[in-house]
């Protein structure tokens, strides 16, 4: 068998099987520390030979030529120096859809895909009542996963996205363009609010604002530290810097009835709860994500 380093290093003259790669990357991804080894060796084998990763299971005897092996070692030496699959692949699925990512974006949460969900069925109950086109910001849009999936699930959507961030917002029109939906979202760039027209206002704003406090960055999966932007993970001492922008100025850009959509970090609930209360605002839920723990706060306009 192809043993881990002779597959790391190159040093090895017989014909090589898939079945054979797959055992040896995983073996080798697996002393480097990566989670999941056999499935991203997979996918990572997937990719060098354009096929789909079960049929890589009715392929287990072929032989991979010169090309393909350098290819494929390449890619598994990427990953164990921990650089993320979805950056090593160019792209990720969020909700159904294709999204480019790199090192200007973070790489899409499964959690935001819950507020991805909550956001288009609030929106599609809105347009069954009310007969009108809703308006949607993405505040803080990096990749522009949120606002293209609000597009493609609510195709009556108008989505405006805003970020800080020149390169993230290239990606994120990429990811429109990619997905057919460019005509229906249209991206600021600028800090916050500050970057909108005049009398800009929404049915709903979704965020999912950076939210781990500075010092705890240094702790994240180095995934996550060495390769997500920084300026998408600082939340500021507590973490809550971008939340309390939102707070305190959100408001005066929703239309009557309209709601906030927010993400959190994994013990801010009961703060961010707090903070969004002593700002006006009424709590209309605190969504969990499959872990249980609270994960989308979801908000209007206080009653007087």
């Amino acid at each position: 068998m192809l043993c881990a380093w002779q597959w790391a290093l190159g040093t090895y003259s017989e014909r090589v099987t898939v079945l054979e790669v797959i055992q040896s990357s995983t073996e080798y991804l697996a002393r480097k520390g990566v989670d999941s080894p056999r499935l991203q060796s997979e996918l990572l084998l997937a990719n060098v030979l354009n096929l789909p990763r079960l049929q890589l299971y009715l392929n287990f005897q072929r032989t991979l030529t010169a090309q393909e092996l350098d290819r494929a070692r390449e890619l598994v030496k990427r990953r164990g120096r921990r650089e993320p699959l979805q950056h090593i692949l160019g792209t990720t699925c969020f909700c159904g859809l294709e999204i480019e990512v790199n090192r200007a974006v973070l790489v899409p949460r499964p959690e935001t895909e819950l507020l991805a969900e909550l956001a288009w069925r609030w929106l599609n109950t809105t347009v069954e009542l009310t007969r009108a086109a809703p308006a949607v910001l993405d505040w803080g849009t990096g990749s522009g996963c949120l606002a293209v999936a609000i597009a493609a699930h609510c195709p009556s959507a108008l989505v405006q996205a805003v970020d800080v961030s020149p390169a993230a917002l290239a990606v994120a029109r990429r990811n429109a363009e990619r997905n057919r939906l460019a005509e229906r979202i249209r991206f600021w760039q600028g800090d916050g609010f500050g970057a909108l027209p005049a009398g800009a206002a929404f049915d709903l704003i979704v965020s999912n604002p950076p939210y781990v406090a500075h010092e705890a960055i240094a702790t994240l999966q180095p995934e996550v530290r060495d390769y997500d932007p920084h300026l998408a993970l600082n939340g500021g001492v507590d973490g809550l810097e971008h939340h309390r922008c939102l707070a305190v100025e959100a408001l005066a850009f929703l239309k009557p009835g309209a709601r906030i959509m927010v993400e959190l970090g994994d013990d801010q609930a009961e703060r961010v709860q707090d903070l969004f209360r002593r700002n006006q605002w009424q709590v209309d839920a605190l969504h969990p994500d499959l872990g249980g723990t609270p994960r989308i706060l979801v908000a209007g306009a206080a009653q007087p």
